[in-house]
């Protein structure tokens, strides 16, 4: 068993990092962030016992610098690092260069970032254990072979999907409707990934109509305890990336008796995938369902998920906290083997962009910020401050807000007056008022089709168009 941490460097920012340290301080765990030029008074910087510059305000040449960041974990004694999500947190180079360290890496191995940190590959994966995928290609074709994609394109059927083979997030995704469109979205897509992920191959996949993105969250241990606490549901979109997620599902195909046999083999289904390669950790298997409630595989995310606060709503456990003993030598008590599901919850993502111009991101300053008052059954999980600036550098997220309750009409009422009850003043470098999606996440929650659960991956889209 290794020794317990009692000291760990945090590899990211904004809420996600602010998350980690609150977790770390529960735990006793003493803290190190690592910040940029542009994030020099963020409160992730202040909430932390200590904190290193890591470079200028470009995410390659600060967060993503790998020996910066290994170079502020042991100029002060920390023991492990913890990626967060997003950045380094599924990058195989990053977590061996830890290991070499002497330090902890405070997610999954190597060796399982390598088999998920590449789509093509998890694919294999998924059919190696019996779960299907889409339709789509088994292995890279170079973005130059136009010739080859197009018969790959021809095999799968269109409409398809072109996706990024590296990261997550849905980042560079191409929905492709016809064969004379796919050239520019093949380099659209490839573009995207070299610049998020420093890997340009992209693959093809049978685009699933009216779409619903299902989840399961994991848990794995060393010695072999492993464990779904339920799925998320994740369909409401924009630009292919979530704004708003809840579990369990509204899903009509998840109700009643034959629902909860298909909820339960898809959890085993997300278990058999993630311990065929020896999984440890905190992870989220993504699957895609259609229509009529066929479920294919679409991904596992080896990290930690935006929305991973829902299901600790549900489930009470602190999902940072079982990262930080599995990566100590623990193994999964009893309790989080067996933990239940109560109730309901729902998150909404509020972000600086602007729903009726296609969601596009708006810096500016923060001129007043005001959040709803937190309990048991609210959490504001952000890393913004009033005074400070919404940079053009980083992903424009100002929080989560999460709500939980009973049933999920309670939970969906209590975060719909959460947010009426927040207040954010954008101003644009301008001098005019920037705009959140504030007013758009109570739109969603208050739509018929999310209301009754009927809703797949183009319904936010739709419903931002509606006037």
């Amino acid at each position: 068993m290794r020794a317990v941490l009692t000291k760990i460097l945090i590899a990211n920012r904004g809420e996600i990092a602010c998350r980690v340290l609150r977790t770390c301080k529960r735990l006793g765990i003493a803290t190190v962030a690592v910040y940029s030029d542009a994030d020099a008074i963020a409160p992730h910087v202040t909430l932390a016992d200590e904190a290193v510059r890591v470079g200028p305000p470009p995410v390659k040449d600060s967060y993503l610098s790998i020996p910066a960041v290994i170079e502020a974990a042991k100029q002060t004694g920390a023991q492990g690092i913890h990626p967060g999500y997003g950045l380094l947190s599924e990058n195989r180079a990053f977590a061996e260069a830890v290991a070499a360290a002497g330090l902890v890496f405070i997610g999954p191995p190597p060796s399982v970032l390598d088999a998920f940190g590449d789509k093509i590959k998890a694919r294999g994966v998924a059919r190696s254990v019996g779960v299907e995928p889409p339709p789509g290609t088994d292995g890279p074709i170079a973005v130059e072979d136009l010739d080859a994609l197009a018969r790959e394109a021809d095999r799968i059927g269109y409409p398809l999907l072109v996706k990024a083979a590296g990261g997550g997030g849905g980042i560079g995704m191409q929905v492709v409707d016809a064969p004379a469109k796919l050239a520019r979205a093949v380099t659209a897509c490839s573009d995207r990934g070299r610049s998020a992920f420093g890997d340009p191959r992209v693959y093809l996949e049978r685009y699933v109509s009216a779409p619903r993105h299902i989840e399961v969250q994991v848990l794995c241990d060393a010695a072999g305890g492993a464990v779904a606490l339920g799925e998320r549901e994740c369909s409401v979109q924009r630009r292919h990336q979530k704004i708003v997620e809840e579990s369990p599902s509204p899903a009509s195909f998840f109700q009643g008796e034959a629902g909860e046999v298909k909820r339960q083999k898809l959890f085993a289904d997300a278990l058999r995938i993630v311990t065929s390669v020896g999984y440890v950790g905190a992870g989220t298997v993504e699957f895609v369902a259609s229509s009529d409630g066929a479920i294919y595989f679409l991904e596992v995310n080896a990290r930690l998920q935006v929305e991973h606060c829902v299901t600790e709503m549900v489930t009470g456990l602190d999902l940072v906290e079982q990262q930080l003993r599995v990566a100590s030598g623990e193994a999964l008590a009893p309790e989080v083997l067996a933990a239940g599901r109560s109730g309901a919850s729902v998150e909404a993502r509020v972000y600086a962009e602007d729903p009726a111009r296609k969601f596009i991101p708006q810096p500016g300053h923060l001129a007043r910020v005001v959040w709803p008052a937190a309990d048991a059954d609210l959490r504001v999980e952000t890393g913004i401050a009033e005074g400070l600036d919404v940079t053009p550098y980083y992903d424009p997220l100002l929080a989560k807000i999460v709500a939980h309750g009973p049933t999920r009409e309670a939970a969906i009422a209590r975060l719909d007056r959460a947010l009426a009850a927040t207040t954010i003043d954008l101003v644009a470098p301008t001098g005019a008022p920037a705009a959140t999606n504030l007013a758009f996440l109570r739109k969603v929650l208050a739509a018929p089709a999310f209301r009754e659960g009927r809703y797949d991956t183009a319904f936010a889209e739709a419903l931002a168009k509606e006037k």
